[in-house]
Protein backbone atom coordinates (compact mmCIF):
# COMPACT_ATOMS: atom_id res chain seq x y z
CA UNK A 1 0.00 0.00 0.00
CA UNK A 2 1.03 3.71 -1.21
CA UNK A 3 2.68 5.56 2.43
CA UNK A 4 -0.14 8.18 1.54
CA UNK A 5 -2.87 5.68 1.79
CA UNK A 6 -1.26 4.12 4.61
CA UNK A 7 -0.73 7.71 6.73
CA UNK A 8 -4.70 8.05 5.58
CA UNK A 9 -5.79 4.92 7.40
CA UNK A 10 -3.46 5.36 10.27
CA UNK A 11 -5.61 8.69 11.11
CA UNK A 12 -8.95 7.21 10.52
CA UNK A 13 -7.76 4.67 12.87
CA UNK A 14 -7.16 7.15 15.40
CA UNK A 15 -9.61 9.16 14.81
CA UNK A 16 -12.26 6.21 15.56
CA UNK A 17 -10.25 5.85 18.59
CA UNK A 18 -10.60 8.79 19.95
CA UNK A 19 -14.05 9.98 19.03
CA UNK A 20 -15.52 8.02 16.31
CA UNK A 21 -17.85 6.37 19.42
CA UNK A 22 -19.89 7.82 22.03
CA UNK A 23 -18.96 5.18 25.19
CA UNK A 24 -15.52 3.85 23.64
CA UNK A 25 -13.81 1.37 25.85
CA UNK A 26 -10.34 0.48 26.16
CA UNK A 27 -8.81 -2.35 24.95
CA UNK A 28 -10.18 -2.44 21.54
CA UNK A 29 -9.67 -5.66 19.63
CA UNK A 30 -7.19 -4.91 17.28
CA UNK A 31 -8.71 -7.36 14.68
CA UNK A 32 -11.43 -4.84 14.10
CA UNK A 33 -8.73 -1.95 13.86
CA UNK A 34 -6.36 -3.61 11.67
CA UNK A 35 -6.85 -3.20 8.03
CA UNK A 36 -8.02 -0.43 6.55
CA UNK A 37 -11.08 -1.73 4.17
CA UNK A 38 -11.95 -5.69 4.24
CA UNK A 39 -14.59 -7.49 2.80
CA UNK A 40 -18.21 -6.06 3.29
CA UNK A 41 -20.95 -7.84 1.74
CA UNK A 42 -23.71 -6.02 -0.43
CA UNK A 43 -26.45 -8.07 0.27
CA UNK A 44 -28.94 -7.40 3.38
CA UNK A 45 -30.29 -10.57 4.01
CA UNK A 46 -34.16 -10.27 5.42
CA UNK A 47 -33.96 -6.39 4.04
CA UNK A 48 -36.38 -6.64 0.64
CA UNK A 49 -34.49 -4.92 -2.48
CA UNK A 50 -36.65 -2.49 -3.59
CA UNK A 51 -36.73 -2.12 -7.87
CA UNK A 52 -38.53 1.32 -7.32
CA UNK A 53 -35.94 2.71 -4.08
CA UNK A 54 -32.99 1.41 -4.49
CA UNK A 55 -30.49 2.75 -2.13
CA UNK A 56 -33.03 1.51 0.38
CA UNK A 57 -31.26 -0.84 3.12
CA UNK A 58 -30.95 -1.30 6.94
CA UNK A 59 -28.58 0.85 8.35
CA UNK A 60 -26.96 -1.68 10.26
CA UNK A 61 -26.04 -3.47 7.46
CA UNK A 62 -26.06 -7.23 6.39
CA UNK A 63 -27.19 -10.89 7.91
CA UNK A 64 -25.63 -10.52 11.66
CA UNK A 65 -25.54 -6.65 11.86
CA UNK A 66 -22.37 -4.91 11.63
CA UNK A 67 -19.93 -5.77 14.65
CA UNK A 68 -18.87 -2.82 17.06
CA UNK A 69 -15.71 -2.41 18.59
CA UNK A 70 -16.61 -3.19 21.64
CA UNK A 71 -17.79 -7.21 20.53
CA UNK A 72 -21.39 -6.49 20.44
CA UNK A 73 -23.10 -6.18 16.93
CA UNK A 74 -25.61 -3.88 15.05
CA UNK A 75 -29.43 -4.47 15.75
CA UNK A 76 -31.32 -4.66 12.22
CA UNK A 77 -34.65 -3.81 11.94
CA UNK A 78 -34.97 -0.90 13.62
CA UNK A 79 -33.46 2.32 11.39
CA UNK A 80 -33.72 2.20 7.59
CA UNK A 81 -32.39 4.50 4.69
CA UNK A 82 -33.27 5.13 1.48
CA UNK A 83 -33.70 7.61 -1.45
CA UNK A 84 -36.95 9.43 -2.60
CA UNK A 85 -40.13 7.23 -1.61
CA UNK A 86 -41.02 6.58 -5.45
CA UNK A 87 -42.71 3.36 -4.22
CA UNK A 88 -44.78 0.67 -6.74
CA UNK A 89 -47.33 -1.29 -5.44
CA UNK A 90 -45.36 -4.25 -4.83
CA UNK A 91 -42.36 -2.46 -2.81
CA UNK A 92 -45.17 -0.20 -1.21
CA UNK A 93 -46.37 -3.43 0.37
CA UNK A 94 -42.94 -4.74 1.07
CA UNK A 95 -42.24 -1.29 3.00
CA UNK A 96 -45.31 -1.75 5.26
CA UNK A 97 -44.27 -5.37 6.23
CA UNK A 98 -41.32 -4.13 7.80
CA UNK A 99 -43.44 -2.17 10.05
CA UNK A 100 -42.21 1.20 9.51
CA UNK A 101 -43.62 4.06 12.05
CA UNK A 102 -42.17 6.89 11.15
CA UNK A 103 -40.35 8.80 8.07
CA UNK A 104 -37.85 11.28 7.69
CA UNK A 105 -37.87 13.61 4.36
CA UNK A 106 -34.38 15.05 4.48
CA UNK A 107 -34.71 17.04 1.35
CA UNK A 108 -35.40 20.88 0.33
CA UNK A 109 -38.76 21.85 -0.24
CA UNK A 110 -37.72 22.49 -4.21
CA UNK A 111 -37.09 18.81 -4.25
CA UNK A 112 -40.30 17.37 -2.22
CA UNK A 113 -41.91 19.85 -5.12
CA UNK A 114 -40.78 17.89 -7.84
CA UNK A 115 -40.82 14.03 -6.62
CA UNK A 116 -43.48 14.13 -4.25
CA UNK A 117 -42.67 10.97 -1.43
CA UNK A 118 -45.15 8.07 -1.01
CA UNK A 119 -44.99 7.06 1.99
CA UNK A 120 -45.72 3.44 3.50
CA UNK A 121 -49.47 2.78 4.62
CA UNK A 122 -49.65 3.46 8.47
CA UNK A 123 -46.24 5.56 8.67
CA UNK A 124 -46.06 8.89 9.75
CA UNK A 125 -44.30 11.04 7.95
CA UNK A 126 -42.13 14.55 8.67
CA UNK A 127 -39.97 16.58 6.54
CA UNK A 128 -36.51 17.94 8.13
CA UNK A 129 -34.95 20.33 5.18
CA UNK A 130 -31.31 19.68 6.71
CA UNK A 131 -29.50 21.96 4.39
CA UNK A 132 -32.01 24.85 5.04
CA UNK A 133 -32.28 25.97 1.36
CA UNK A 134 -35.19 25.92 -0.47
CA UNK A 135 -33.90 24.37 -3.17
CA UNK A 136 -30.54 22.05 -4.32
CA UNK A 137 -29.03 22.87 -7.36
CA UNK A 138 -25.27 22.13 -7.91
CA UNK A 139 -23.23 25.07 -9.62
CA UNK A 140 -21.50 24.50 -12.62
CA UNK A 141 -17.98 23.20 -12.81
CA UNK A 142 -15.05 23.33 -14.68
CA UNK A 143 -13.74 19.98 -14.13
CA UNK A 144 -14.38 16.54 -12.00
CA UNK A 145 -12.11 17.99 -9.51
CA UNK A 146 -13.87 20.80 -8.97
CA UNK A 147 -16.97 18.65 -8.85
CA UNK A 148 -15.48 16.26 -6.01
CA UNK A 149 -14.09 19.92 -3.61
CA UNK A 150 -18.09 20.49 -4.24
CA UNK A 151 -19.26 17.48 -2.35
CA UNK A 152 -16.64 17.42 0.41
CA UNK A 153 -17.43 21.00 0.84
CA UNK A 154 -21.23 19.68 1.70
CA UNK A 155 -19.95 16.98 3.15
CA UNK A 156 -17.90 20.08 5.59
CA UNK A 157 -21.16 21.84 5.73
CA UNK A 158 -23.36 18.92 7.73
CA UNK A 159 -20.54 20.17 10.38
CA UNK A 160 -20.47 23.68 10.41
CA UNK A 161 -23.67 24.36 8.84
CA UNK A 162 -26.02 25.84 11.56
CA UNK A 163 -29.29 24.81 9.74
CA UNK A 164 -27.73 21.51 8.84
CA UNK A 165 -26.99 20.83 12.31
CA UNK A 166 -29.97 22.06 13.88
CA UNK A 167 -32.07 19.76 11.44
CA UNK A 168 -29.67 16.67 11.72
CA UNK A 169 -29.44 17.30 15.53
CA UNK A 170 -33.69 17.19 15.38
CA UNK A 171 -33.28 14.12 13.25
CA UNK A 172 -31.45 12.32 16.45
CA UNK A 173 -33.09 13.15 18.89
CA UNK A 174 -36.64 11.94 17.10
CA UNK A 175 -34.70 8.95 16.57
CA UNK A 176 -33.99 8.57 19.70
CA UNK A 177 -37.51 9.01 20.87
CA UNK A 178 -39.53 7.44 18.46
CA UNK A 179 -40.95 4.20 18.63
CA UNK A 180 -41.43 1.23 16.06
CA UNK A 181 -38.82 0.67 12.99
CA UNK A 182 -38.07 4.42 11.75
CA UNK A 183 -36.87 5.43 8.25
CA UNK A 184 -34.77 8.56 7.17
CA UNK A 185 -34.04 8.96 3.01
CA UNK A 186 -32.41 12.20 1.00
CA UNK A 187 -32.68 12.40 -2.49
CA UNK A 188 -30.48 9.85 -4.09
CA UNK A 189 -30.13 8.04 -0.19
CA UNK A 190 -26.25 8.77 -0.47
CA UNK A 191 -25.00 11.93 1.00
CA UNK A 192 -27.36 13.48 3.59
CA UNK A 193 -28.62 10.50 4.53
CA UNK A 194 -25.62 8.73 4.27
CA UNK A 195 -23.81 11.02 6.80
CA UNK A 196 -26.86 10.21 9.43
CA UNK A 197 -26.27 6.75 9.05
CA UNK A 198 -22.62 7.23 9.44
CA UNK A 199 -23.52 8.66 12.80
CA UNK A 200 -26.26 6.10 13.89
CA UNK A 201 -23.09 3.79 13.42
CA UNK A 202 -20.65 5.65 15.45
CA UNK A 203 -22.89 6.46 17.90
CA UNK A 204 -23.31 1.69 18.01
CA UNK A 205 -19.21 2.07 18.02
CA UNK A 206 -19.04 0.27 14.51
CA UNK A 207 -15.23 0.80 13.65
CA UNK A 208 -14.83 3.12 11.43
CA UNK A 209 -13.52 1.03 8.08
CA UNK A 210 -16.51 -0.43 7.97
CA UNK A 211 -18.94 2.68 8.24
CA UNK A 212 -16.73 3.76 5.60
CA UNK A 213 -17.36 0.59 3.29
CA UNK A 214 -20.97 1.02 4.54
CA UNK A 215 -21.63 4.47 2.77
CA UNK A 216 -19.80 3.52 -0.51
CA UNK A 217 -22.57 0.64 -0.83
CA UNK A 218 -24.28 3.35 -2.73
CA UNK A 219 -22.10 2.87 -5.37
CA UNK A 220 -23.57 -0.87 -5.70
CA UNK A 221 -27.32 -0.41 -4.77
CA UNK A 222 -27.31 2.47 -7.16
CA UNK A 223 -25.16 1.38 -10.10
CA UNK A 224 -28.17 1.43 -12.40
CA UNK A 225 -29.26 4.46 -11.78
CA UNK A 226 -25.55 6.22 -11.89
CA UNK A 227 -25.05 4.43 -15.03
CA UNK A 228 -28.60 5.86 -16.67
CA UNK A 229 -27.53 9.19 -15.60
CA UNK A 230 -23.89 9.14 -17.03
CA UNK A 231 -25.80 7.50 -20.45
CA UNK A 232 -28.46 10.40 -20.21
CA UNK A 233 -25.39 13.35 -19.29
CA UNK A 234 -23.48 11.99 -22.54
CA UNK A 235 -26.22 12.10 -24.52
CA UNK A 236 -27.24 15.87 -23.53
CA UNK A 237 -24.12 17.21 -23.12
CA UNK A 238 -21.52 15.19 -25.00
CA UNK A 239 -18.63 12.97 -23.17
CA UNK A 240 -16.37 16.08 -21.04
CA UNK A 241 -19.03 17.46 -20.10
CA UNK A 242 -20.50 14.00 -18.23
CA UNK A 243 -17.22 13.10 -17.27
CA UNK A 244 -17.14 16.53 -15.40
CA UNK A 245 -20.25 15.78 -13.52
CA UNK A 246 -19.93 12.12 -12.67
CA UNK A 247 -18.86 12.54 -9.43
CA UNK A 248 -22.23 14.20 -8.33
CA UNK A 249 -23.66 10.99 -9.31
CA UNK A 250 -22.01 8.48 -6.45
CA UNK A 251 -19.79 8.70 -3.75
CA UNK A 252 -16.47 8.90 -2.81
CA UNK A 253 -14.09 8.15 0.36
CA UNK A 254 -13.18 11.45 0.48
CA UNK A 255 -16.76 13.27 1.01
CA UNK A 256 -17.20 11.17 4.35
CA UNK A 257 -13.81 11.17 5.32
CA UNK A 258 -13.90 15.39 4.57
CA UNK A 259 -17.04 15.28 6.97
CA UNK A 260 -15.22 12.82 9.76
CA UNK A 261 -12.29 15.61 9.51
CA UNK A 262 -14.65 18.00 9.74
CA UNK A 263 -15.54 17.11 13.27
CA UNK A 264 -11.93 16.36 14.29
CA UNK A 265 -11.59 19.80 13.59
CA UNK A 266 -14.17 21.68 14.74
CA UNK A 267 -15.33 19.53 17.96
CA UNK A 268 -12.40 17.43 18.50
CA UNK A 269 -14.48 14.16 19.00
CA UNK A 270 -17.48 12.29 17.77
CA UNK A 271 -18.98 12.95 21.25
CA UNK A 272 -18.56 17.13 21.92
CA UNK A 273 -20.15 17.47 17.81
CA UNK A 274 -22.94 15.63 19.01
CA UNK A 275 -23.58 17.08 22.33
CA UNK A 276 -22.28 20.83 21.42
CA UNK A 277 -22.90 20.60 17.64
CA UNK A 278 -25.98 18.88 17.25
CA UNK A 279 -27.64 19.78 20.70
CA UNK A 280 -28.43 15.89 21.02
CA UNK A 281 -27.84 14.89 24.76
CA UNK A 282 -26.24 12.72 26.77
CA UNK A 283 -29.42 11.05 27.33
CA UNK A 284 -30.84 10.94 23.95
CA UNK A 285 -27.44 9.40 22.48
CA UNK A 286 -27.47 6.66 25.08
CA UNK A 287 -30.58 5.83 24.10
CA UNK A 288 -30.02 5.32 20.55
CA UNK A 289 -27.35 3.38 21.59
CA UNK A 290 -29.36 0.82 23.59
CA UNK A 291 -31.52 0.78 20.34
CA UNK A 292 -28.75 0.08 18.07
CA UNK A 293 -26.59 -2.53 19.47
CA UNK A 294 -27.50 -5.63 21.01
Amino acid sequence: MPAHSLAACASRRTFLKRSASVLLVSGVGSSLLSACGGGLGDEQSDTPRLASVDNFRDVAGAAAGYPTVDGKKMRRGLFFRANVLTLSVADQTEMERLGIASVYDLRTPGEVERTADIVPRGAVSQTLDVLGVRDFTPPPFDSAAGATAFMESQARGYVTGAAQRANFGALLRQLADGTGPQLFHSNAGKDRAGWVAALLQSIANVPLDVIMQDYLLSNVYRAQAIRSMKETLRAQDGDALAAIQEPLLGVQESFLQAGFDQVQTSYGTMTRYLTDGLGVSEAAIESLRSRLVV
